[in-house]
């Protein structure tokens, strides 16, 4: 019975979202108060019933229904609970649900927290948002449904992927997923500025709050997605520019791009066109990515074997909400009053540099992602492109961007002098030359990519703290004044400064993975030892351990330092009797500046077992400057004037002073 519920949750849903499509955007074009007013209620309304049927999902994974075939085909009465409710998002028609789920968790968020917005543009947002949820929510019911019975009812399921059993999937696609749909809200307000015709600083700080809020989320999950891949598939490696993998970055780099852009609106009233445009780009490219995912033309870790008529299905959603906005906005654009001007050499012209970096990369990786697809269509030739390409497309292009970013937030609005910029940074410039002879000087000449690299991230970071220093007078001030100084910067200021170095830190750990890492392949016997990197490896022994559905090949390894041991490492390889499949279970041992990382293969039938070993220096510096990113951007977040609705708040706040001060 609960699950009918949930799936007639999904038709009432469906019908409020319709509603909402039309009626409070009738009301706004009207200036209907009441039928404008309609759009807060009904964008809860379509959440308390999306939300209504995902956790009747969730419960029918719970109590493992096999009476729904979404659960007699994702799960087992033997997993665990955990793994059971993963299992929702880890299949086509669940996963769709959570994305639908997402979409009306952020237009209920808008409804909440957006309550000091003008009437007229929060319904618009909300309307715009509802037709989003119509198209995804048709096409859940008409080609997704999760909800589907099964008779008979099968004993027991199929099982979960073994891949996908892991914790990592509790986290990952709901994360990402709230960075893909999340971009919609900032969609939204692109396609009701472009209704209203008009587009100003307080549309920007509306704006941007949401665009942090999925540009965060969005990095947290690209960055754990490749932690997932690193630790769990026992390649070695965090990315591989696999199609799926780009399907995420894309919309990343765009959405980077807005983030900056938008602050030139607000500040400077400039490049409002342009920012409604990388809106529409940003939302189009996270559709793509679910469109790759669900079409059934990649093969991937990442995709889901469905049926290419949904990818059809899909496709036509793209062209519906990408060519009518784009139509929108040629129709209306040339519309909008022109900004501020500016120099080139000023801080908005560095935006404008980083806009259009950001935006050159992600057209090499669409180009890179896309042009196989296509060549296979036309001509049934199928063709590789892997990150050969994109490190002589990508790289170049991100190494202007990374060298801007130092240079950019010194510089002054609307007119800046370049060489006074260049001199304040003078310690920067002695921080890149020491990261360069230090590295040649330690490496040898084969070490000038590495060396280019840390160069580059020593920039990045030294210039960040030079920007940081000078705006706390870290050296001209006393320390009980820069105190307080650093007290009361602005939060947006300390997210800035904290995603900058992030991404410096990420930078260090790119190079020193790529330049300096180490691998072995071997078959190797208990009993022997390999050495790797100046460690030394013992592969001791091998045992078999049974769970409830499952069998499990685990070796015992010693890692030693000379002769001290430092570690234990114990690799496994995991079979699955219901889904008939394995699983790899890696071994590592970091102290942050390097993983040793383990795994063993199958057996060779004569006592021996396929091992592969690797050494990985700075490695983790990834996932810590992703981090950092993140954390900047959540510090941003909080920034009181990056929260919707505050400017409204302290002019009304004026106003009632103003009225306190005339009555007296």
């Amino acid at each position: 019975m609960f699950d009918e519920a949930g799936h007639f949750a999904l038709i009432l849903a469906l019908c409020v979202a319709a509603l909402q499509a039309v009626v409070p955007l009738i009301g706004a074009a009207r200036r209907d108060a009441v039928m404008t007013a309609w759009a807060r209620p009904a964008a809860l309304m379509q959440f308390a019933f999306v939300a209504f049927a995902f956790v009747a999902l969730m419960h029918a994974y719970a109590v493992s229904d096999f009476s729904l075939a979404n659960v007699a085909d994702n799960s087992n009465s033997l997993k665990p609970l955990l793994y059971k409710l993963t299992g929702v998002w880890s299949n086509h028609p669940g996963s769709m649900l959570l994305w639908v789920f997402i979409l009306a968790l952020f237009g209920a968020a808008v409804a909440i927290f957006g309550r000091n917005l003008p009437p007229a543009l929060r319904a618009r947002v909300l309307s715009v948002q509802a037709m989003i949820g119509v198209g995804f929510l048709v096409f859940i019911l008409l080609t997704s449904n999760p909800f589907l019975r099964l008779s008979p009812v099968p004993a027991d399921g199929a099982g979960l992927n073994p891949l996908l059993q892991d914790r990592g999937l509790a986290f990952h696609p709901p994360m990402l997923y709230l960075g893909y749909v999340g971009f919609s809200i900032a969609f939204c307000f692109a396609i009701a500025a472009l209704i209203e015709g008009r587009v100003d600083p307080a549309w920007a700080r509306w704006v941007r709050p949401w665009t942090l809020a999925a540009w965060c989320a969005l990095t947290a999950g690209i960055a754990g997605g490749s932690w997932w891949s690193y630790y769990t598939l026992g390649w070695g490696g965090w990315w591989y520019w696999d199609p799926v993998e780009n399907a995420s970055f894309m919309p990343w780099l765009i959405g980077t791009a807005l983030l900056h852009s938008a602050i030139v609106v607000e500040k400077r009233e400039a490049l409002k066109t342009w920012t409604i445009l990388l809106a529409i780009l940003t939302f189009s490219l996270s559709l793509i990515g679910t469109f790759l995912v669900r079409s059934g033309i990649l093969t991937s870790v990442h995709a889901f074997a469905v049926d290419p008529r949904r990818g059809v299905f899909i496709l036509l959603l793209i062209c519906l909400y990408t060519g009518g906005a784009l139509a929108l906005f040629a129709w209306r654009a040339p519309q909008l009053q022109g900004g501020g001007l500016f120099a080139p050499i000023s801080r908005e012209g560095g935006l404008l540099l980083n806009n259009l970096l950001l935006t050159t990369a992600a057209a090499t990786v669409l180009i890179g992602t896309l042009y196989p697809l296509f060549l296979d269509v036309l001509t049934g030739q199928r063709v590789s492109v892997g990150p050969p390409f994109y490190e002589m497309t990508f790289v170049p292009i991100m190494v202007p961007l990374l060298a801007a970013m130092g240079v950019g937030p010194m510089l002054a609005w609307k007119r800046a002098d370049l060489v006074a910029a260049l001199v304040r940074l003078k310690w920067a410039f002695v921080a890149t030359l020491a990261a360069a002879v230090v590295t040649l000087a330690a490496e040898g000449v084969r070490s000038v990519y590495a060396a280019c690299g840390l160069a580059l991230a020593a920039w990045l970071f030294a210039a960040t703290a030079s920007e940081l220093a000078e705006r706390l007078h870290l050296f001209g001030e006393k320390p009980s004044v820069v105190m307080r100084r650093a007290l009361h910067m602005p939060r947006a200021a300390w997210g800035m400064t904290l995603a900058h170095a992030g991404m410096a830190i990420v930078l260090v750990g790119i190079t020193g993975s790529n330049a300096w890492s180490e691998h072995k392949f071997l078959t190797g016997r208990p009993g022997q030892s390999v050495d790797i990197a100046g460690y030394r490896v013992a592969f001791n022994s091998v045992k078999t351990i049974r769970g409830p559905d499952w069998t499990e090949t685990r070796a015992d390894m010693r890692l030693f330092d000379g002769s001290r041991e430092i570690a234990a490492l114990h690799p496994f390889r995991r079979f699955y009797t219901s889904e008939d499949g394995d699983q790899t279970g890696v071994a590592i041992h970091t102290d942050l500046l390097a993983d040793v990382y383990a795994v063993i293969g199958a057996p060779d039938g004569k006592g021996g077992y396929v091992l592969r070993l690797y050494y990985n220096p700075l490695v983790p510096w990834i996932w810590l400057g992703a981090a950092a990113m993140a954390l900047g951007g959540l510090v941003s977040l909080s920034d009181r004037r990056h929260r919707v609705g505050a400017p409204a708040r302290r002019a009304r706040a004026a106003a009632a002073a103003a009225q306190v001060q005339a009555a007296e």
